[in-house]
């Protein structure tokens, strides 16, 4: 365009007239040459894929009220009265081991005596955290309810009717013709799935906001029996969730902290050991909750290696990818017995936000991916200040690193959470500037006594 217009400056009155009266004479070519132009920049900017920017975020933190440490629960636990001396000391011996701190809050329903896990109850819950991460959000990025026309709510266990996202709306007074999805019983991996959802909804409407809510509800989903591997979650999940708005709009990519590159989600669900490790259900007494197979941890590790297998390529350095093929080809093809080689993901990200849904977890990712321990140390800090949250972890644990002031522009974030069907999800970021934490951060007040020492 710039070489056009320095070339027709140069044109004197008498060329133009020339020109002119030479396309008269092939005026359908002229015609049909503009019709194809105009046809085909119409289509190219109707379909070409829009970038999906993270304008910001907010994670709820609960009030210093609902903390629950160590002691407080067990105590708490004696006098409930539904749990036997063995599992007392079970609970007691996994609570010791989660990596939990002293300040991870159970909702306040369960710090009644007995507790009272009632619909209105569960509600309250709900009502408290998304609400509350939505205001915070609101106000640091001054965008009004009635602008977002994409709104996307995940909770795995908690489902009543009214939906969630109805719930938001009636409580901002949203548009009518908002496109609003709620997702259940799609675990701890959920969040990077809605992410998922709003981005596809996003490439179909244009100059749009998206919000999309994670959460989980602990009310109504404590386990009061005494089956071992449905007590694990009473030790884990904690109160907690996150709003995220994401926008389509060019314009919203100069204040927006990042930019989505990637999602891949991998689905084990046809294999039957997948399928059933993670599942509510009730023990031999009628008594419900989610039970935790002892398989959990090889099939996230399965899980992780399918969802890596086609994540790779995306993302690593291609002399990382050919080291792979030739083991791989090598082991197939030769039956050498070869290791097989594990990519070196530190080549490709800068930070990693591995979902915090316990100590094993991190653990077994820190081994199976090669990883240093300050990779690991947002899903560990944050496991410890706030407990397994669910699907909202993973955003707790982007803020710990933006208030750590480790975030710069260029660096690479990979978000990888595990959840029940069996699933793995990965979320691939780009940071758009040096990012700083956003106002009322869940980390604001507490960031500098992080990093703490860990027991073994």
């Amino acid at each position: 365009m710039a070489a056009i217009i320095v070339q027709a400056s140069r044109l004197s009155l008498n060329d133009i007239h020339q020109t002119w009266l030479h396309l008269e004479h092939k005026l359908v070519y002229v015609v049909v040459l503009s019709a194809f132009v105009l046809v085909g920049s119409t289509v190219y900017f109707m379909t070409r894929k829009r970038s999906v920017y993270l304008v910001d975020y907010a994670c709820y933190l609960p009030p210093s009220k609902l903390k629950v440490e160590h002691d407080r629960f067990m105590k708490h636990c004696k006098l409930m009265g539904c749990f036997d001396e063995t599992s007392l000391v079970f609970l007691d011996k996994i609570l010791g081991r989660s990596g939990l701190g002293e300040e991870t809050c159970a909702p306040e329903a369960m710090h009644c005596l007995p507790p009272k896990p009632s619909m209105e109850a569960a509600r309250q819950e709900t009502e408290q955290v998304m609400f509350g991460a939505l205001d915070t959000l609101f106000a640091n990025t001054n965008v009004k309810p009635k602008d977002v026309g994409i709104l996307v709510v995940n909770c795995s266990l908690f489902n009543p009717t009214p939906s969630l996202s109805s719930m938001i709306i009636n409580k901002y007074k949203m548009r009518g013709n908002i496109k609003s999805f709620n997702l259940g019983g799609m675990g701890c991996s959920a969040g990077v799935i809605a992410v998922d959802l709003a981005k596809d909804m996003l490439q179909v409407h244009r100059n749009n906001y998206a919000i999309v809510v994670s959460t989980e509800n602990i009310t109504q989903n404590w386990y009061f029996g005494n089956k071992k591997a449905m007590l694990l979650p009473n030790c884990l999940f904690r109160i907690g969730g996150a709003a995220v708005l994401l926008s389509n709009k060019s314009l919203d990519r100069l204040r927006s902290k990042y930019k989505l590159i990637h999602v891949v989600r991998t689905h084990c669900g046809a294999n039957n050991k997948a399928f059933n490790c993670v599942q509510q259900e009730q023990d031999d007494v009628g008594k419900t909750g989610v039970s935790l197979s002892k398989d959990l941890m090889t099939i996230a590790g399965n899980a992780l290696k399918s969802n890596i297998t086609t994540l790779g390529p995306l993302v690593l350095p291609i002399s990382e990818q050919i080291l792979f093929f030739v083991t791989l080809v090598a082991n197939k093809l030769i039956n050498a017995k070869i290791k097989p080689y594990i990519p070196d993901f530190k080549l490709a990200f800068e930070h990693f936000c591995i979902h915090a849904g316990g100590r094993a977890v991190i653990d077994e990712l820190e081994k199976n991916l090669q990883l240093l321990p300050v990779h690991v140390e947002a899903s560990r800090m944050t496991l410890h200040r706030f407990g397994n949250t669910s699907s909202s972890s993973i955003w707790y644990e982007l803020a710990y690193m933006e208030a750590k002031g480790r975030m710069r522009k260029g660096d690479r974030v990979w978000q990888i959470a595990f959840g029940s069907g069996f699933k793995c999800n990965s979320a691939v970021w780009l940071a758009l500037k040096n990012v700083k934490p956003s106002c009322n951060s869940p980390w604001e007040g507490c960031i500098h006594r992080y990093p703490v020492q860990l027991s073994l």
